[in-house]
């Protein structure tokens, strides 16, 4: 019987102590987002030149002599080896049966890359190859290479933002924060860059008139970052 009543006596007191527990005022606390975002330079430009073979005359102007043009144009430009590589490489079966039939029909193409830390450099190497065996130029893609560092700044400024907002909209009503609570990430590690751009390539005439020009305008990488903060109120 001592022990029943023991038993009933401890439950009791649990439920009192999760009824006191249950009673305690809930922690007063304010929830925002902070966001904000950077506009960078990019310092990896991914250029994207496409050769193609074509017919002056009767002669067939190879692959191999145009490919040579433009190793050498980038050699000239002071680009590194290692920054120039080819991309792609076109052709199917239906082009190598003609290229058996008739070597004189089927025109070889092949497309490089260019990694460029500006493009103050696109018309001296394009205006040494051959204009006609130059298919198409342009911005394959962009990026910097402080991206991990400006991913990092945008996220601590976007923290920034969302305890700035906290802060004044307490002080709206005469309270303040008193350390967070919990910090999510939202929409982070993303940026945005401009659409690729084609260049315009004016080619050279049988008399040389004309010169490689280039049009070519693009923006500034934007990186952005959001957060969810929640801060108790004092």
């Amino acid at each position: 019987m001592k022990k029943v009543m023991l038993l009933a006596a401890g439950l009791f007191f649990a439920l009192s102590t999760f009824a006191q527990a249950d009673k305690q005022p809930p922690v007063k606390k304010i929830e925002v987002n902070g966001s904000a975002e950077m506009e960078i330079t990019p310092d990896e430009i991914y250029f994207n030149i496409s050769l193609r073979e074509y017919l002056k005359g009767k002669t067939k102007v190879e692959i191999s002599t145009l490919e040579k043009q433009l190793q050498k144009a980038v050699a000239d430009a002071g680009i590194p080896k290692a920054d120039f590589t080819i991309e792609n490489v076109y052709g199917n079966n239906f082009e190598i049966l003609r290229k058996k039939k008739d070597p004189l029909e089927f025109m070889a193409r092949k497309q490089y890359r260019l990694k460029l830390s500006k493009l103050d450099k696109i018309n001296e190497i394009l205006g040494a190859v051959d204009a006609e065996g130059i298919e198409s130029a342009r911005i394959a893609s962009y990026s910097s290479s402080k991206m991990e560092a400006y991913r990092k700044e945008v996220k601590i400024k976007a923290l920034q933002a969302a305890k700035e907002k906290a802060e004044y909209m307490l002080a709206a009503i005469g309270n303040k924060t008193d350390g967070v609570i919990e910090i999510q990430e939202m929409n982070t590690d993303n940026y945005a860059d401009a659409r690729p751009m084609m260049v315009n390539y004016m080619a050279k005439d049988a008399n040389g008139a004309g010169e490689a020009s280039s049009d070519i305008d693009f923006k500034t990488i934007k990186i952005r970052a959001e957060v969810r903060a929640v801060f108790a109120i004092k």
